[in-house]
């Protein structure tokens, strides 16, 4: 009889996506340099031999959790920031809130945090964040940024330093909710303080109109 191939074939083909998971559980809460293979594996509910045929180290593995648990999500912000015919203002403040939503709700926070403490040791770990998370969010940004220029709605400036005006707070408010917050700390609401920091960067960036006269 085949009726268990199936299974077995569906099986297999799930557990990259449950190894992937457990990683990024385990790195998440142990970081990079404590979390062992045998851990995940066993997270996973897979053998260590098992975790091998899909990921030869565990950089491979950080790789991999980054690129089907993180980009995923930003490249849908990245997308929207890129096509939508909005305002610059009305789009810089619905790409906060999507951005504070995919921050609470998953374990974006935790990875940036295990990033920023240990890529002086793991410099690969620096160098796929950069690629694969910061420099699309940062050219998407920038773009908009130069587009609204053209447009005369945002004033004249650099605008890759206009996004890093913008992204400050956001850094600090992850910082503050995976460092602090754990050890007692009372937490910062990420969605209002971003909501709140828009307003005022928005206010020194956007063309007044009697400036645009």
């Amino acid at each position: 009889m085949q009726t268990g191939q199936p299974k077995w074939r569906r099986r297999s083909e799930a557990r990259p996506g449950e190894i992937i998971a457990a990683a990024l559980e385990v790195f998440s809460e142990k970081g990079f340099a404590a979390a062992r293979l045998d851990d995940i594996a066993a997270r996973a509910g897979v053998s260590k031999g098992a975790l091998y045929l899909y990921f030869e180290t565990k950089q491979d593995l950080f790789r991999a959790v980054v690129r089907e648990t993180i980009v995923p999500n930003l490249a849908t912000v990245a997308g929207f920031i890129a096509q939508s015919p909005l305002p610059f203002g009305h789009l810089i403040r619905l790409a906060f809130a999507r951005v504070a939503e995919v921050i609470t709700e998953g374990r974006l926070g935790a990875v940036a945090k295990m990033v920023i403490g240990e890529s002086r040791n793991f410099p690969e770990l620096a160098k796929v964040w950069h690629e694969d998370v910061v420099s699309v969010m940062l050219g998407a940004i920038s773009a908009a940024v130069a587009a609204a220029q053209a447009r005369g709605e945002v004033r004249p400036g650099d605008p890759q330093l206009y996004v890093f005006s913008l992204a400050g707070p956001l850094l600090l408010g992850v910082l503050w909710r995976e460092v602090f917050v754990p050890v007692g700390v009372k937490p910062i609401d990420l969605k209002a303080l971003l909501a709140q920091h828009a307003e005022v960067v928005l206010q020194g960036m956007l063309v007044k109109p009697e400036e645009g006269a």
